[in-house]
């Protein structure tokens, strides 16, 4: 038989897109959790007994979004992303941006709608870091659906980040895969209004 070709194959991962959260942000985390990176003792938490009450300005505060970034390729994305991260977390730039580059090999995090959420975890990382990008001009990343992207949200999560990295996998992928908070994050004209349409603290009919 012969091996699915790419476009089948994006058609496939576009499926699992529209059925939850995307099969490739999906695979590595269930394989992290069966490696046993879970349970509540397991990981640290946002806030101490406040699982169920994360929100995303928890991890995502104003000056990790960019509203306009000038990048011409999906290497320069994650480079970029990584550089900030670095700045933000203590970490290095090179340690993040192989973690990035792995998760990309093991499968796209272009999750299709001009949308991407490349993540990973680090060993030495204390806390889960987000940072959200609006590209200048679409970029060519491997997307499951073959659209360009334009909308980058950058998760990182200790390596024992269990529920609280998946947390927040989910709930980025259901507010992305909503066209009209997609359409007026593109829009919004401060990183107030951005912060504020993630938070979901501002209907996207308002913005």
């Amino acid at each position: 038989m012969p091996a699915r070709g790419r476009p089948e194959a994006r058609r496939f991962a576009a499926q699992s897109v529209r059925a939850g959260v995307a099969a490739a942000v999906r695979a590595t985390d269930e394989r992290d959790n069966a490696d046993g990176h879970h349970g509540s003792a397991k990981y640290k938490t946002i806030r101490p007994g406040a699982e169920d009450e994360m929100e995303i300005t928890d991890i995502l505060d104003r000056d990790a979004i960019i509203p306009s970034l000038k990048v011409t390729s999906k290497r320069q994305v994650l480079e970029d992303l990584s550089a900030r991260a670095a700045a933000a977390t203590g970490l290095s730039k090179t340690e993040i941006f192989d973690v990035l580059q792995e998760r990309e090999r093991l499968g796209t995090t272009g999750v299709g709608g001009g949308v991407a959420v490349p993540h990973g975890k680090l060993a030495r990382l204390d806390r889960l870091y987000a940072c959200f990008a609006r590209l200048d001009a679409p970029v060519d990343f491997d997307s499951v659906d073959d659209e360009s992207v334009d909308l980058v949200f950058l998760l990182l999560a200790p390596e024992t980040a269990g529920a609280d990295h998946l947390k927040v996998l989910r709930r980025i992928s259901r507010l992305l895969r909503d066209r009209s908070t997609c359409d007026a994050l593109r829009s919004a004209p401060t990183q107030e209004m951005v912060l504020n349409l993630l938070a979901g603290h501002t209907h996207p009919k308002a913005a």
